[in-house]
């Protein structure tokens, strides 16, 4: 992906000492598995026409030549079928463990009042035997459907009057105590891309480039991916990764061709001298 390059540098920049996993990593996680799930789904797909050979000048040598090719998909099989039992077994694991940390990072959150994990598939065996399609696991709902916590919009709105104001110090430890303190309620998204407009304003350009890749990573696709990456490109342009600025800046406008964020990453391309 033209990001990894981004990515790879913003680990260059300088940073405090390792911290405890956030709830990004826990996500990357998840995305990792459900890589790993994809890619298994795609061996058990056909690839073609079958390749199976059962020549033979006598009914006895073809007999021969079926029976040795049926021996041969037994043990293919056989050894597939250990290790999607093992990636299965290790990747529910991996989940459940996943599920306590995302629970212990949420404020008044009982892991025994989490529901049941979907079995890793997507389906209930019952349903695949009954020859019923494997449905996908639902996705979590938006952010905009998700119950506020008591005090969230006053803070949230504290922050952003601070911002709005030129408080610009003030208002980035503002948002990134909002963060800390609901770091998966609905504004969170929006709490971090702010954050990292503070962070920008106050010429902390290095936070400021962590802040925007935390809001685009965490939304790549929501309303405020473009002007995130937006700012990360900016940011690294300050920051004087110019290449690193430039991808990002160029990615802006192939993702969100019809966002206005696209005009203003053209324009700043071309102030960094961008070929």
């Amino acid at each position: 992906m033209r990001l990894a390059l981004v990515f790879a540098a913003l680990l260059a920049l300088p940073a405090q000492a390792q911290q405890d996993q956030t709830l990004a990593d826990i996500r990357q996680q998840l995305s990792v598995l459900q890589v790993e799930l994809q890619g298994l789904t795609r061996e058990l797909s056909t690839t073609g026409a079958p390749a199976v050979s059962v020549g033979g000048s006598s009914v006895l040598e073809r007999i021969d030549s079926i029976e040795a090719e049926l021996r041969r998909l037994t043990q293919a099989t056989e050894r597939m079928s250990f290790r999607i039992e093992s990636v299965a077994q290790d990747g529910g694991r991996r989940i459940e463990d996943l599920r306590f940390q995302l629970c212990e990072l949420t404020p008044d959150c009982e892991l025994s009042a989490l529901p049941a994990p979907t079995p890793l598939g997507g389906a209930a065996e019952t349903g695949a035997a009954a020859g019923g399609s494997i449905a996908p696991a639902p996705e979590a709902p938006a952010g905009g459907g998700a119950q506020m916590a008591v005090g969230e919009q006053a803070e949230f709105d504290a922050a952003q009057a601070a911002l709005e104001e030129g408080r610009n110090a003030e208002a980035a430890q503002a948002f990134e105590r909002f963060l800390t303190a609901y770091p998966t309620g609905p504004l969170s998204g929006d709490a971090q891309f702010f954050r990292g407009q503070a962070l920008a304003a106050d010429g902390q350009a290095a936070p400021a480039a962590r802040a925007y890749l935390e809001a685009f990573s965490g939304n790549p696709e929501g309303t405020r991916a473009p002007a995130a990456l937006l700012g990360l490109g900016r940011a690294l342009g300050e920051l004087g990764q110019t290449d690193e600025a430039c991808l990002t800046l160029a990615e802006v406008g192939t993702r969100f061709p019809q966002a206005p964020a696209a005009g203003e990453a053209q324009s700043a391309r071309a102030e960094l001298g961008c070929l």
